[in-house]
């Protein structure tokens, strides 16, 4: 594994965790696919670690049909029940049932939008924006983005997407990219 500096957060002895923060966090994503699935990841995080859920993240794709967001839309409560029971994710009953409310809202703002990208990106102006924290102190957890991006999803019916989590989703789909003043991938 390469000893590139990186964001003070980034566990050096997982692996898996590097990968995400070297080829996946802050960077930007515009597949409404893969906006809904960390929407989704991010959402089941709140209360716990990103790691808990990253280790998760294939039983999250495996029960929620590779985040088709009109599939999950449409599963049933006794689907939801099955994935409560067998999947390989957190168990939490309001986190599993949000996921098909939250799709429901999705495609609600695909529709009015044209695509979930073109609604979400609209929060920062089409644009990430860049910030360079110089230290741990200086990482943010909330902005005035992520406070009208949480209260809008709010008003459209989705849950668990407070302001902390949606600071968190910005970043992982990079319309927030602040990686460290000290870290390889910053720009």
């Amino acid at each position: 594994m390469s000893e590139k500096p990186r964001c003070h957060w980034v566990p050096k002895d997982k692996p898996d965790y590097v990968a995400y923060h070297d080829d996946e966090w802050g960077r930007a994503v515009h597949d409404d696919r893969k906006l809904f699935e960390m929407l989704i990841l991010e959402g089941a995080q709140a209360g716990l670690s990103w790691y808990t859920i990253l280790k998760r993240r294939e039983g999250y794709r495996e029960a929620f049909k590779g985040f088709d967001v009109a599939k999950v839309a449409k599963m049933t409560d006794a689907q939801l029940e099955k994935v409560l029971k067998d999947g390989d994710i957190i168990k939490n009953r309001l986190k599993v049932f949000s996921v098909r409310k939250n799709a429901r809202a999705f495609l609600g703002i695909q529709k009015e939008f044209g695509s979930f990208d073109k609604y979400v990106w609209g929060f920062v102006g089409g644009k990430p924006q860049v910030i360079r924290p110089k230290s741990a102190k200086e990482f943010r957890a909330s902005s005035a983005e992520s406070d009208a991006l949480s209260k809008d999803l709010k008003k459209r019916g989705m849950s668990f997407v407070g302001s902390t989590i949606m600071y968190a989703y910005m970043q992982a789909v990079g319309l927030v990219d602040d990686h460290a003043a000290g870290c390889f991938r910053a720009k």
